[in-house]
């Protein structure tokens, strides 16, 4: 008994196809999510590499600003603490950045919170 299976492939690839694009999309947004960390990572540490030296906030978010080519640096936050009138030689400084990123997958929107908010932040001692 021969039986016609021509559309069988095509039923099973229409089955199939919508996972494999999420999960595709899904790798895609999560590598772009860890390249932005990583970015915010080194912008972290050489912002307050320049607050350890002795640079005013002022600077220390301009240069942050300005390192940051991931999309628009206006949506970075930056927060340095303790501000530059009360730090003293000596002490410990943290800056820590914030940038929020949106998926590209509308999907993956609906399914996870977004936009993802990316922390970092480090701390040295002012010379």
């Amino acid at each position: 008994m021969i039986k016609n299976e021509k559309g069988q492939s095509m039923v099973e690839m229409a089955l199939v196809l919508p996972l494999l694009l999420l999960i595709l999309m899904g790798i895609f947004d999560f590598g772009r999510i860890m390249y932005t960390y990583m970015h915010l990572q080194l912008a972290t540490q050489e912002s307050v590499r320049l607050g350890g030296l002795g640079r005013d906030d002022a600077a220390i978010t301009e240069f942050a600003r300005d390192y940051i080519h991931v999309g628009d640096s206006s949506n970075l936050q930056v927060n340095i603490s303790p501000n530059d009138s009360t730090r003293d030689s000596g002490d410990y400084m943290t800056v820590t950045l914030e940038y929020p990123i949106d998926y590209l997958t509308p999907l993956m929107s609906k399914i996870l919170p977004s936009p993802v908010l990316v922390k970092t932040d480090s701390t040295i001692r002012v010379e």
